[in-house]
């Protein structure tokens, strides 16, 4: 990242995980290999997050956990009080990255926001900083306003969305882009549709399944990716996306896929 630490490529997303179920989820996860956790305020398990990472028993400089503030705590003095709620639940001494989960422009708070994420680094409260959701005009507001670039930008991202202006963007500013949704919420995968066609003809040839492939084209672009499952082999399946490779003729057919189709709403309406 451009702040000189190393975030891992290939994390756990716990959106709509069950707080019951995050614990073990996050605990089987560490088991299995992964060393990078994805949560939010939003969520609602944060608490389970940090248990299964005490209960995994592997030393905390080994891990990389990741948490956001939410749309209505923007402004100075309530992102930092958001921020030491999302440490308090967790349980943990410090989190390796702190993210502004959407711009939320219509409360035009979010320059704020960002000040008090750049204040609580430089106290030592959190190791990263960065932002979510946000779109190129976004980004150049709060890097012209504060001199502080973002370490990650975590955006929906998927072969129907590939975020080329967005991705252009983070990089002129050194920012690592994040894949949230890097399935689509599994709309690449469903059965008879030609996304599934595209990615099963590509999986068979290397003996990958189609979800496989998908994450393999975000690992291959340099791409951070956060799947989410509540199955354990479906998690340990999706880590094994790095010790092979997509041909050029691969990246091309997955690249047709492209459609523009949000599975959520855009940065600009959303807050």
């Amino acid at each position: 990242m451009n702040d000189g630490r190393s975030i891992p490529q290939i994390g756990l997303g716990v959106y709509k995980v069950a707080a019951d179920e995050t614990a073990a989820l996050v605990h089987g996860a560490i088991e299995a290999g992964y060393r990078h956790i994805d949560t939010a305020a939003l969520y609602l398990n944060e608490k389970e997050v940090g248990e299964g990472v005490r209960a995994s028993g592997v030393d905390r400089e080994q891990l990389f956990v990741t948490s956001k503030v939410w749309n209505d705590r923007h402004g100075l003095d309530e992102t930092r009080r958001a921020f030491h709620e999302s440490l308090a639940k967790t349980g943990l001494d410090y989190l390796d990255l702190f993210l502004i989960h959407w711009p939320a422009p219509t409360q035009n708070r979010y320059v704020e926001a960002w000040r008090a994420l750049i204040a609580l680094r430089e106290e030592g409260l959190v190791r990263s900083i960065g932002v979510s959701n946000f779109e190129p005009h976004h980004l150049t507001r709060i890097v012209d306003e504060t001199g502080v670039a973002p370490a990650v930008n975590q955006v929906e991202l998927h072969p129907h969305l590939p975020q080329q202006a967005v991705r252009a963007a983070d990089a002129a500013h050194g920012v690592l882009t994040e894949s949230w949704s890097p399935l689509a919420r599994g709309r690449v995968l469903e059965p008879g549709s030609r996304d599934r066609q595209v990615l099963d003809a590509i999986g068979e040839k290397h003996g990958r399944s189609a979800a496989q492939v998908a994450l393999r084209w975000h690992v291959q672009q340099g791409l951070i990716i956060i799947p989410k499952s509540t199955s354990l082999d479906r998690v340990r399946a999706n880590a094994d996306v790095v010790d092979w490779m997509l041909d050029a003729d691969d990246m091309v057919a997955i690249a047709s896929l492209e459609s523009g189709e949000r599975t959520g709403l855009h940065p600009d309406d959303h807050g």
